[in-house]
């Protein structure tokens, strides 16, 4: 799994969509706000150019749902068997199945195809600034990492990863800082709204169904069931609760 993070230089910013026009609206708008803007125009060459190793790998994607050679839903599956890079996507009219599908296969935060620049540009800093914590490195090189262990589950703070049993998970950063909220908390119920605050580093509309489907997503990857959760419980009208191992 690959994951980059901006250093101290320019943002590398992938953008894939077929909208040639707007692909060059948004280069002119954020290279001088320090991005370097690459855009492709199909679903097979996006995947390519996201998951290409080296130094050259993008630091964040801007992913349209709507391309041609292949959807953007099947472009963000095979981006995540990779990478956990963050992903903007962009809906054609923010419609509420998209977005679920969306957060269901593993974006980090959505945007109505109609959107403003400055709100573009806002949405790109906060899940860039999400992902940066990836590149964190301990003061001390001899100092052990922070874990955060529940059961068969281990999370590494510093590394921003997660281990079960011996299975590496591939998380995006909203779904490893919603593990970490309610591993931390285990035992303790969490309601939707604390999660979504320590998910996200920014106010905004909440989406009613984005915890749930990254709660979902993250069931999936620990192989927990909803109805015997080893792991995270729903509490009815409260929120989820990380289950403290016997």
């Amino acid at each position: 799994m690959t994951s980059a993070a901006p250093d101290s230089g320019r943002t590398r910013l992938l953008m894939i969509d077929d909208d040639k026009k707007l692909c060059r609206l948004v280069t002119t708008y954020l290279e001088p706000l320090g991005f370097d803007v690459t855009a492709v125009h199909t679903g097979p060459e996006g995947v390519e150019r996201a998951t290409a190793p080296g130094p050259a790998a993008p630091h964040a994607l801007i992913l349209d749902v709507m391309l041609p050679g292949m959807d953007g839903f099947e472009v963000l599956k095979r981006i995540r068997q990779k990478s956990a890079v963050p992903v903007l996507m962009l809906t054609a009219r923010g419609d509420e199945t998209d977005r679920i599908v969306g957060l269901e296969v593993g974006a980090d935060d959505y945007l109505p195809k109609t959107f403003s620049t400055r709100e573009l540009l806002a949405r790109l800093r906060a899940v860039l600034r999400r992902s940066a914590l990836n590149a964190t490195v301990s003061a001390s090189a001899e100092a052990p990492p922070k874990e955060v262990v529940v059961g068969e589950l281990r999370l590494n703070l510093d590394a921003r990863s997660a281990v079960l049993g011996t299975e590496p998970l591939v998380l995006t950063p909203v779904e490893f800082d919603l593990l970490t909220s309610l591993a931390k908390a285990k035992g303790r119920i969490k309601s939707r709204e604390a999660l979504l605050d320590e998910a996200r580093d920014r106010n905004y509309d909440v989406f009613d169904r984005s915890i749930d489907v990254h709660i979902s997503s993250l069931r999936k990857k620990l192989h927990d069931d909803a109805k015997e959760p080893r792991f995270i419980r729903t509490v009815r009208s409260a929120g989820y609760m990380m289950v403290a191992p016997e």
